[in-house]
């Protein structure tokens, strides 16, 4: 899934959230869930997909990105239940996506 994507990760349904940026999602989302990634994410235990946007350009991931870090929690929230009213964990869809194995890290190819 090689693609820039904007993403929200939670620690569980309506906890601790954390908002990214990245050209690869699969790649990005494994290390997040393996614990690979030092600083908040690790440290929140911030590790189920609940949002993702997948974009055409890297800029407009970004520009999309520092927007939504701008938003108050309720917005965020609000986001996310659009898309995923459940908060369920969105990795299996990613992986779906993909021809990567779920408890593999994604190729670099």
């Amino acid at each position: 899934m090689k693609q820039p994507a904007v993403y929200i990760m939670a620690s569980q349904r309506n906890g601790t959230l954390y908002t990214g940026v990245t050209a690869d999602l699969l790649r990005r989302v494994w290390q997040h869930r393996e614990g690979v990634v030092e600083g908040f994410t690790l440290r929140y235990g911030v590790k189920l997909l609940v949002w993702y946007e997948q974009h055409e350009s890297m800029s407009g991931a970004i520009a999309r990105e520092k927007a939504i870090k701008k938003w108050n929690r309720a917005w965020k929230l609000r986001l996310i239940e659009e898309r995923n009213p459940q908060g369920r964990d969105l990795w299996s869809e990613i992986v779906g996506e993909s021809s990567g194995a779920a408890g593999a890290p994604p190729s670099r190819g």
